[in-house]
């Protein structure tokens, strides 16, 4: 993550991993969802926050969780079931079920599907927001296999030349295990940056970069803009820009990239896409590849860490310590954080505080 996005060190409040695991699985009990549950769902948001994604763990996303299971959004004991199944495949209707919760349970299909004919898919339809996408693209790390999730969310991303919000941001998260390196993991919004991030920018009294966003008509700004803010009057809007940013640097891949989850995550699992229906559906899918089924899975590992190595010993460019490949940075995160513990925002713990005494659950994170 950017450093921009980071909470500076000075004002930063460490939380310990088991504590915050705690006082998470509590709220969310709390919510009416059961045990077993509670700590998948504490277990998805936790896991994000050792590796790095503050967009997708606790601090973003478990306020928003608790305000739609308070509205009756979500679905807190969801009937989800298989609509459709094949050997390879499946199709789940979530029942407007958390995806934090429902998406693992679909990888666990899909893993068990690839041990037997090599590749397992699961589209889920009727859906909800699933955090970060990679944690359900590693449930595979540890079967040897590659895992691959996508999600087709409501809209907030302009198409390229438009100038109304028609995708989401759509992320694609892809999980590969080696030998000795940590595993490649690439997770990323196939926007320009996540629109989580824009909260952050706030909250830290950040400007946005070049090609994030766009003005009120569509035009893609690229200079650095302040982000938008209830009542702000400046130049930024809430459209996010596709990867690339404008045309002219490349924005119809991002763009395409983008429908291609759609198509993927969203039409085929029968839910629709993120345009119709819209808020507050979501739809998914995930994809295990049984390595032992294309070739010798230690070889595969072996040749994955000559591969990563390769990139990780890349003579860095001038002014760069180093070069890194997708998954290497969130690994070393978490083995610091596991010492040293979770940075929150101030304002964070004030909100754990306020729930905690909301929800008569004992405070025990400071």
């Amino acid at each position: 993550m950017l450093e921009q996005f980071k909470v500076p060190e000075d004002i930063a409040v460490h939380v310990q991993e088991d504590a915050l695991r705690e006082t998470v699985t509590s709220v969310f009990k709390k919510m009416g969802v059961n045990d077993a549950d509670s700590e998948l769902a504490t277990d998805v948001l936790v896991k994000a926050d050792m590796r790095g994604v503050e967009t997708h763990g606790v601090s973003n996303m478990l306020r928003s969780y608790v305000s739609g299971y308070g509205s009756g959004e979500l679905n807190n004991d969801p009937n989800w079931r298989i609509t459709r199944e094949t050997p390879a495949t499946a199709n789940i209707d979530s029942d407007r079920g958390l995806g934090i919760i429902v998406t693992p349970k679909a990888m666990e299909i899909a893993i068990e599907k690839a041990k037997n004919v090599g590749v397992g898919m699961v589209t889920i339809h009727n859906s909800r927001h699933l955090g970060m996408a990679s944690y359900h693209a590693m449930m595979a790390l540890e079967h040897d296999q590659i895992g691959l999730c996508v999600t087709s969310c409501p809209p907030g991303v302009l198409p390229t030349f438009g100038a109304e919000p028609r995708l989401g941001t759509n992320p694609i998260a892809v999980a590969a295990p080696a030998d000795k390196e940590p595993p490649f993991v690439f997770d990323a919004a196939t926007s320009t940056v996540a629109g989580n991030k824009l909260g952050l920018a706030r909250r830290l009294g950040n400007k946005l970069y070049p090609g994030w966003v766009a003005d009120a008509d569509g035009i893609p700004l690229m200079e650095e803009v302040d982000p938008p803010t209830p009542g702000y009057e400046g130049r930024a809007s809430s459209f996010l820009l596709p990867v690339g940013g404008n045309r002219e640097s490349g924005s119809h891949k991002g763009y395409g990239l983008a429908c291609i989850v759609d198509i993927l995550g969203g039409i085929l699992s029968g839910g629709g896409f993120g345009m119709v229906p819209g808020r507050p559906n979501f739809g998914h899918m995930v994809a295990a590849y049984n390595i032992e089924a294309f070739m010798d899975t230690a070889e595969f590992k072996r040749t994955m860490d000559d591969f990563l190595r390769m990139l990780r010993e890349t003579t860095p460019a001038p002014g760069h310590a180093r070069v890194l490949f997708p998954g290497l940075p969130e690994s070393e995160e978490e083995e610091a954080r596991a010492e040293h513990g979770i940075p929150f925002h101030p304002e964070v713990i004030e909100w754990f505080q306020d729930i905690t005494s909301e929800l008569d659950i004992p405070y025990n994170l400071t």
